[in-house]
Formats: C-alpha cells, sequence, structure tokens
C-alpha cells in the first residue's frame, strides 16, 4: 500500500488495500466453510472442498465487481495487480515446509 500511495496517491493506496483485502477475505471465507462441514467420507469432503471454491469464487467475483463499479478513483491496475498478488503469494503457502533439514 505505501508503494502504491507512492506512485498514485491515497486512492492507489486504497485501490490496493481493496484488492489484498478480498483476496485475503475469499481465503477467510473457503476456510470457513470448510471447516464447518465435518465430512466423514472421501465423497463428503470433496463436496465440501468444491462448495467452498465456488462461494469463494462467487465473492470474488462479486466483490470486484462491487469495487469496480461503487469506487470512481480506483486505481485499476493496482487494484488488480494487487489481488493477484495476494493470491498468488496464498497459494505459494502450499509449498512450505515445517521440515528443519
Amino acid at each position: 500500500m505505501a508503494l502504491a500511495a507512492y506512485f498514485a496517491g491515497i486512492h492507489g493506496a486504497v485501490s490496493a488495500g481493496l484488492g489484498g483485502v478480498i483476496s485475503m477475505a475469499s481465503g477467510l471465507l473457503f476456510a470457513v466453510i470448510a471447516t464447518v462441514h465435518k465430512g466423514r467420507t472421501a465423497d463428503d469432503v470433496l463436496v465440501t472442498a468444491f462448495r467452498a471454491e465456488a462461494a469463494k469464487i462467487v465473492f470474488i467475483v462479486l466483490t470486484l465487481w462491487l469495487v469496480l463499479s461503487a469506487y470512481r478513483n480506483v486505481v485499476a491496475v493496482i487494484f488488480i495487480g494487487t489481488f493477484v498478488a495476494t493470491i498468488l503469494v496464498s497459494s505459494m503457502a502450499f509449498f512450505v515446509s515445517d521440515r528443519r533439514e
């Protein structure tokens, strides 16, 4: 946000913040949906994961649309760039290991 504020001013910082918040909130939504339902079989677990992912995608599409339509001064490049960057960083957590070698 500080970098966006430096280059694009206050609207750049707000755009960067909104892009990051949408990404983090969608991950939180997925986690809540996935942990609320306790699957007893592999089928239940997969159905829950697909429902959580579908809810995440719908949330992302709706909130991106809401911000782009409601916030007139959004800096779209920074907004989308921050959103994509936070999505990529959160997906990289899969590759992090707790093993000490």
